[in-house]
This record gives structure tokens, sequence and C-alpha cells, in this order.
């Protein structure tokens, strides 16, 4: 390129004509070195610089620093930016290399690009808010287009692989396809808009629910040109739809399936819904119930006045609050019947705790009333008999008493017992038994006036309470009973028993301390009729020594309950000695029980066993004694307890044949570990005697884990000598009543050596019991008797005393 002139020198043609070209040019020209040497006309309009202003500044200094490399911005004279892109040519000029610069105005594309790069972010972001894809159908081609978000909807690189019609016909899921693609065909067939919902599966096996939209684009000739649809992921709708479906499912269920009627009622109070439950015991169906008011559907009164109540939906509606009713209310069913209800009524409230309705809940206590009824019932009279319970023939008799006070003399309690009862239940099983006592409770009622009250007391004890009848009256009723129980007869599986009773009579009068000493005077002399045989009427009088003397056991028994009840029974021992150094074994002790009293005084047990034994207790007594002895020997932390003690623990003959008695034993040993050959059980030869398959078995059974035995008071039986060998036996205790009188009689003397020669000969040793003075000590001796205890030697005391040395043997 020929050099430009300089200013100062005179430009020939072509330059002139070169000059007009650059400034008629729309591109911005500058030609420059260091500064600028040359500018066009759209140079200094771009600029806002005049020519001779620019000559005297560098290009550099128009442009804003750091501008983007492709796109500069210019800043104008007036401080407005201009957004510029240049390109560059190098010359020479005057010999000297110089730049042309060719600069174009861009700013208002650059901003045309931003504003359509910010919808095209702004229409993405929506499309992904929004969960749809816009998307276009070529029939012609199958060409598809979808936006961007298809991507992330289909888990597809769908912009990559340039997806066609029958690609996204294919994500369809097989029961979807053919209906959209029915739908696609009339769209393009009839212009039909497509409206639609498929599935779609994804290719991780994910299924998208698409609601479809889509229109046909068609060209001058009426031919489809494209098909423009969204596709709307609804999934989550879906799944909100179902779970809404779902639950209205169970919820309607459940007020199907429950047990209370439900009645929903709107803002005005009438009726939209019903449940099965209430359907049914209103007697309105749900069509006929619609629309109604609640009170015409749901009427109740009140169960004790009969007068209607305000019902529970309006009251509800009014007050604005949860109502819950607990009075006796009665529903009037729509056929006339009534039952009783407890119900309940609730508002509904929307989001914003508008009220829009009530519910209604309520229950038939029917059935509730009748239970309660029953357990009434059962809470108050026997369940074998349907006769009254001891319970409440008590309160009866209370109230009676304190109702009666003036005419006592007019009221007689008969306590009944029967006496052939275990034999009917052992002979022949409870159900007879339970049979046998139904029979007597009918016979019973039948010789009853209507005021009299008839009781089962438990087991076979009934009670009777003679109402408005003398003294001379009930004797002679009381009498006519027990002929009529005696001259019945029961029959069972081919056996004929004739029942007894024993009765008891006590007149109001005479126990007139209360309805309890009338009670307790009735059983005593019931049980005194049944000790003196049965079958007979004994009169309870103040001041009977017989029924005074029952009284007295009886109270024992309570007596020894509180005593277990209050831990105060206690453990004494005795010391048994032997009276040959030469005796294979070392001494022993024999242990007995006493009983503390309320006042510390120390009870024996002649005074409360006796007592045990005839009302069933003597078993717990003997548990009791077993389970501490075994703890004794167990305890070696007593100054004189050593593994070398050994006890002596007397056993009643009831327990040796009570249920579980020996069970319980060897499971005391097995919880102790106490060797059992340190025990020794005593039992007494008439209880042996009295219970002797019991009684063989009981000893057979220790004997095999290693306990001895002592047979007490051994002479006191007839026929000891014919007994004695068949029980496994290892020591015989001398009745005391020989040993006391042997040294001054000696018929006596001779038993006692009697008996210790059948003990030698049957390889048992023998114990002389009752040994008081050293003379019998000394005879005992002389005839080879093997251990001695008695007063003469130790007396009984606490375990707390010293224990019998054990190094003597």
């Amino acid at each position: 390129m020929k050099p430009l002139p300089s200013p100062t020198r005179s430009l020939s043609q072509p330059e002139h004509w070169l000059r007009i070209l650059a400034d008629s040019n729309p591109t911005a020209i500058f030609v420059c070195r260091e500064s600028i040497l040359f500018i066009n006309r759209a140079a200094a309009m771009l600029t806002g610089y005049s020519k001779s202003e620019l000559t005297s500044m560098g290009f550099k200094d128009l442009l804003r620093p750091r501008s983007n490399r492709n796109v500069l911005t210019l800043v104008r004279k007036d401080g407005v930016e201009r957004q510029i892109r240049c390109s560059t040519s190098y010359v020479s000029f005057d010999w000297q290399p110089t730049s042309v610069i060719f600069v174009d105005d861009v700013t208002e594309h650059v901003i045309t690009e931003a504003e359509l790069y910010e919808t095209r972010e702004w229409l993405g972001a929506a499309q992904r808010a929004a969960l749809w894809v816009a998307w276009e159908w070529h029939p012609d081609t199958d060409d598809l287009h979808v936006s961007a978000f298809a991507d992330q909807l289909f888990n597809l690189d769908v912009q990559a692989t340039a997806p066609t019609g029958q690609d996204f016909l294919a994500l369809i899921h097989p029961k979807d396809r053919d209906r959209f693609r029915r739908a696609m065909e009339e769209l393009v067939k009839y212009d039909s808009d497509l409206v639609n919902e498929i599935r779609c599966v994804t290719p991780n096996g994910e299924i998208r629910w698409l609601s479809e939209s889509a229109v046909a684009i068609r060209n001058t000739r009426g031919q489809v040109q494209r098909v423009v649809g969204i596709a709307h992921d609804i999934t989550q709708q879906k799944v909100a739809e179902n779970a809404l479906f779902q639950e209205q499912d169970r919820a309607l269920v459940t007020l199907s399936s429950i047990a209370d009627g439900v009645i929903r009622a709107d803002a005005r109070g009438m009726i939209d819904y019903l449940n099965p439950v209430a359907q049914r015991l209103t007697g309105w169906s749900l069509a006929e119930a619609y629309g109604r008011p609640a009170a015409e559907v749901y009427q109740v009164v009140d169960e004790e006045t009969g007068i209607a109540i305000s019902g529970p939906v309006e009251l509800c509606l009014e007050e604005q609050r949860e109502m819950i009713f607990q009075g006796q209310r009665i529903l009037l069913r729509r056929d006339g019947s009534r039952f009783p209800v407890h119900d309940s009524a609730a508002p509904i409230r929307d989001r914003n705790n508008r009220m829009t309705g009530a519910i209604l809940v309520f229950r038939d206590l029917s059935q509730v009333r009748r239970v309660e009824e029953e357990m009434h019932h059962l809470a108050t009279h026997d369940p074998l008999t349907g006769l009254l319970n001891r319970r409440h023939f008590e309160a009866s008799m209370q109230e009676i008493y304190y109702q009666s006070s003036g005419s006592l003399s007019r009221q007689a309690l008969c306590h009944l017992n029967l006496d052939a009862f275990k034999l009917v239940n052992d002979t022949c099983g409870q159900a007879a038994g339970d049979q046998l006592i139904r029979q007597i409770a009918g016979l019973l009622q039948e010789r009853l006036s209507q005021y009299d009250l008839l009781a089962r007391l438990g087991g076979d004890e009934f009670g009777i309470l003679f109402r408005e009848c003398l003294p001379s009256e009930a004797d002679q009723r009381a009498q006519d009973i027990c002929e009529a129980i005696h001259h019945s007869r029961f029959r069972w599986e081919g056996k004929t028993f004739t029942p007894r009773v024993s009765m008891g009579l006590a007149l109001m009068s005479s126990a007139s301390t209360g309805p309890d000493a009338l009670l307790s005077a009735a059983a005593a002399a019931c049980f005194v009729a049944k000790d003196r045989g049965g079958g007979r009427i004994h009169v309870f009088q103040p001041g009977d020594t017989a029924i005074a003397e029952h009284q007295g056991e009886m109270q024992w028994i309570t007596r020894i309950h509180q005593a277990f009840d209050e831990d105060r029974f206690c453990l004494w021992h005795q010391t048994i000695q032997p009276l040959n150094s030469q005796t294979p074994e070392p001494p022993f002790s024999e242990l007995f029980i006493r009983l503390i009293d309320e006042d510390g005084k120390v009870i024996t047990p002649g005074s409360f066993v006796p007592a045990a034994e005839r009302y069933g207790l003597i078993d717990s007594i003997d548990r009791w004694v077993v389970r501490n002895a075994l703890n004794l020997l167990l305890n070696y932390s007593h100054p004189l307890m050593s593994n070398q003690a050994r006890f002596a623990i007397n056993i009643s003959g009831k327990s040796l044949g009570a249920d579980g008695f020996l069970d319980y034993i060897i499971d005391e040993f097995d919880r102790t570990g106490v060797s059992p050959e340190r025990v020794l059980f005593e039992i007494t030869e008439t209880s042996a005697i009295a219970n002797l398959p019991n009684a063989m078995r009981f000893i057979s059974v220790l004997k095999e884990i290693g306990c001895l035995f002592v047979l007490d008071d051994f002479g006191q039986g007839l026929s000891s000598f014919g007994y004695l060998k068949n029980l496994p036996l290892d020591y015989l205790k001398i009745d005391g009543e020989f040993v006391r009188e042997m040294v001054d009689d000696p018929i006596q003397a001779a038993l006692v050596n009697s008996i210790r020669e059948i003990g030698e000969v049957m390889g048992l040793r023998t114990i002389a019991e009752s040994v008081e003075d050293e003379a019998t000590l000394d005879a005992l001796s002389e005839i080879g008797v093997d251990y001695a205890q008695g007063y003469y030697l130790a007396r009984p005391q606490p375990f707390d005393a010293a224990l019998p040395p054990m190094n003597n043997f």
C-alpha cells in the first residue's frame, strides 16, 4: 500500500479518492502507530472525539481495561460504553509499520444475545421448575426436537442422539403406547387437539407419568408440516393422587369396619354421610338421610325421664367445640325401637380454621349393659348354682340386721355343710360333685319362703337366713330341710349316694353383737354337728363349750396367718446326745417351731398345730420349717455351725401325702445345695400307720437322695411291730411315757428294752426321749440305748443359743 501523505503534504488525486472512500465506509477505521494517525468519519462518530483529538491519543486509551477478548468495550468521550469487535491489518506507511484497525459497533447485537441467553436460561429454568418439555415432531421425516430438560426427565442424552418419533414411542409404557399412537393419528388426520396422560419407562426402569398436549401446524395446502407439543411431568401429582385415593379408601374402609356409628353433617347441620353402622343403628340409609337435618335422623331422649334432648350435632355447631355426653341417653331408632348410647360430636375445620361441619360418633351400649348386668350377677351370685355368693349374702345380712333392729328375734341363720361331698368327688369326679351341689341347691330353694335368703358360701357349704319366723319355727324348718336332704338320693353313672348334711343354727338375737358374730356362731355350730358324726343340727347357745373350743381353733387360724404375714415364726433346737462313745454318728439336734405372739410371748406347737392340722395349714408350716432348717445348715457364718451339723425335722402326718410337698423338699435341697445326709425327718408312729402308702413313698424317695428317718413315739400303736418291718427307717424314738417311768416300773423298763432289742435286730439305732434325771440316763446306758434326749441333758432353746458340740462321737 502506498503511504498516506502527511497532513502538510498536498494530496494526489488517488489519495483524495481513497480518503473519500474511507470516510464513506460505515466501519470505523483507525490508522495507528503509538498514536492514532488517521480516522475516518465513522470512527469519529463512534468515539465522539474529533479527528484532532484522536490524533493525540492511542487506540488503547479508548478501551476499558480487561475487556473481553472477542468483544471489547470502548468508552466514548461522553462516557457511554459501546461493545465493539476489531480486526487489524499491518501496512508500511512512510516506510514504518503501521496498523489499520477496523472497528464494528456490536453493542445492539451483544445486548440482543444477552437477552436471548437470559430468555433461554429463564425458559430452561421454567421447564425444570414446571417439569415440562417442549417438543416438535416432523411427520414426514419422523425427526423429533425436544428441549434440554428432556435429558433429565427421561435419563437419556436425547440432544446427542437426535431422537425420532419412534424413539419416543419406544419409551411409552406398553399399556399406553397404542392409545398414544391413535391420538397422534387423530391429530394429524383431523386436527384434533391432543390431550393425553401416558406413562413412560426410563432406561433404569423408573415409571414417569406425562400429560401430553399438542397441536398440528399446517402449510397453505393443509398439509401437516410439524406437530408442536408440551410434555408435563405429573409423576408426583399421580403419586399424591394415588396416596389420596388410598387414604380415602382406607378412611372409608375404616369407617365401614369400626363398631361405632359415624354421622357427618355440613355447617348447616345437614347430613352428607353415614357409615354402615350408623345406618343400621338409626334405621336410615345414606340415600334417605342425605340432606336431612341430623336431629331428624339421630334423635335422643333422657333415659330416666324420656324427654327429648338437643342433638349433639346441633350443640356442637352452636358452641363450635367438641361435645362429649356422659349422661344416660337413649337413641330412638326409625322403627320405634330404642337402646342406650354413648355419643360425642366434634367440629370439622378447614385449613383456615373455619368450621365446615361436624362429625358425630356414637356407640350402642346394649351389649355393654348386658355384660355389666352379667358381671354384676357374677359378682353377687355363685356361677355353679345361681344362688347368692358369700360376699353378697354377708352384705345382705348387714343390711337386714341394721334394718331389723326391732325384730331380731324373728331372724335366724342356718349354716349347712354336706357330709358326703368328698366321697362323691373322690369316687365319681368333680363333675359329679358339681351336680350334687346343684341338686342340693334346688332342693333348698323348694323349701324356702319368698322372704328367705339362700347362698352358696363356698365348696359344699350353704347359708340360709330365715326371715319372719320365730325361734321354734326356725328349728322346725331346719329339721325339715335336713330330713328332705337325707331322704333324697344322688345317682351318677350307676352309683347311688344318700346325701347327709350337718347344720348349725343361730338366732340373730343370740348373737346381737352383729351379723359377723351370727355367721361365726352358725359356722361353729355346724362344725360341732359335723364333729359329732354329722347328719344332725346343732343350735348355737351362748356359753356352749364345744362351740367355744371350735371358735378358739378358728382364732388360731387367723393368728397363724398373721404370724406368716409378719414373720413371727422361729426355730428352736434340743440336743440329742449319744450314750456310747462308740456310736458311729455325731450328735444332732431336733428342731421345734415356735410362734411369737403379738406381745412377744413364745407359743409352743401344741397350742396351734392341732388347729393347723384340722384346717389345712400344717403343710405351710412344714414347708416353712424345711426351708428355714436348710438355710440354717447352709449358714456357716454361725459361730457354732459346721458342715457336721445335723438336724431332725418333724413332719406332720397330714403333710406326707400333701400335693407337691415331697417335690418341694427335693427342690429345696437343690436350691441350697445342703447334703441330704445332714437331715433326719421325724414321723410319728400313729401318722405313719394312718398314712402308710404315703409314708412309704415319702420315706423311699427321700432315702434315695440320702436323707435319714426317725420313727417318733414308737410303742404307742398296738400294731407297731407289724408295720415296722415295712418302713425303711434309720432310728426308733422310744415314746417318753415308757422312758419316764422305767426306773420305778419294771414293765415299762422291759418295754424299753424290748424296743431296743427290736431296733438292734432290724439294724436301727434307738433314741430315748423325755430323759429327766440321772437315774433314767444310767438305766438307758446300761441296756444299750444309743441316744438320749430330755430336759436333763438340754432344754429346747432358741437357735441363737449354743449348738451342741460336734466332736463327741
